[in-house]
């Protein structure tokens, strides 16, 4: 029988429930969880999620949520439909950093921050990522314990090619996982690596067809469950120590770099002078 701190320790305060925090983040994810398995699916009205900065400023929390709740013990992560995800980066940058309000500033290098730190430091459970398709913001889907991807994902960091240095951890990610130069060719020309060749590069872990993806995590995390807790939990931390050091180390000096430079070009990013709208659609 799992140990219940509410039946042990007087004026022990618990975390929020699965019912709660999932009602509250649901316009981002919907979430189910069987036999401590969480399953969390990024959306937007059900369909393949699109990047707003709302969602972004949730998402650190939402990985606080997950890590804070004892009955998820381990998380898988994943899209909706044949995307990871979509978005509208000229819209979501109506105008240059410099011309925005400092607290505006702070609190978009906050949320992006968080989202990173939060992956990293929240979430002491095995973690597994579904990329279910094509499209950014992968950084925390190849910082997952494991990762598998549907054969028409791909993987890229579009920040040099949008006008602005990679600081958000999706450059960062890529250096650490498929080596210094490959990671240098691939952020300075915007070019996207395929899912066959992230997994020839180790920066996934598996290449199913799509609908066959799922599945194959619920597999893996049912074998995982059947390993002790704390088994569970120590490997995790063992297997992830290296991003928590990378994090520690670099992720700042990433960040601050980003910012700095969005702020000091007094350009919109992404720049619509460096892009059309005909690459915009084969990114997003």
């Amino acid at each position: 029988m799992a140990f219940d701190p509410a039946d042990h320790w007087d004026g022990y305060v618990a975390p929020r429930s699965l019912e709660e925090y999932s009602a509250r983040y649901a316009d981002f994810f919907r979430m189910r969880r069987e036999d401590g398995i969480i399953e969390v699916r990024l959306h937007t009205d059900d369909g393949p999620y699109a990047h707003t900065h709302a969602a972004h400023n949730a998402w650190p929390r939402v990985w606080q949520e997950i890590g804070n709740d004892p009955g998820n013990q381990v998380l898988i992560i994943t899209g909706t439909g044949d995307r990871w995800m979509t978005g509208n980066p000229k819209g979501m940058n109506p105008k240059p950093a410099s011309e925005l309000d400092p607290d505006h500033i702070y609190q978009r290098m906050y949320d992006g921050w968080k989202l990173i730190e939060s992956f990293t430091g929240s979430i002491d459970i095995p973690t597994i990522a579904v990329v279910n398709g094509p499209g950014v913001h992968t950084e925390f889907a190849v910082m997952s314990d494991i990762t598998l991807a549907a054969p028409d994902a791909d993987f890229m960091d579009p920040h040099f090619w949008l006008g602005s240095p990679p600081g958000d951890g999706q450059g960062m990610a890529i250096q650490s996982l498929i080596g210094a130069k490959r990671a240098a060719y691939h952020i300075y020309t915007a070019k996207s690596i395929p899912a066959d060749k992230a997994l020839e590069w180790g920066l996934i872990n598996d290449v199913l067809p799509r609908e066959d993806l799922l599945d194959r995590a619920w597999d893996l995390a049912r074998f995982i469950m059947k390993r002790p807790r704390y088994t569970r939990w120590a490997a995790h931390n063992i297997l992830s120590r290296h991003w928590k050091k990378t994090v520690a180390e670099d992720f700042g000096f990433h960040m601050a770099h980003q910012m700095l430079a969005n702020v000091a070009s007094k350009t919109r990013v992404p720049n619509a002078e460096l892009i059309d709208d005909s690459d915009m659609r084969k990114l997003f």
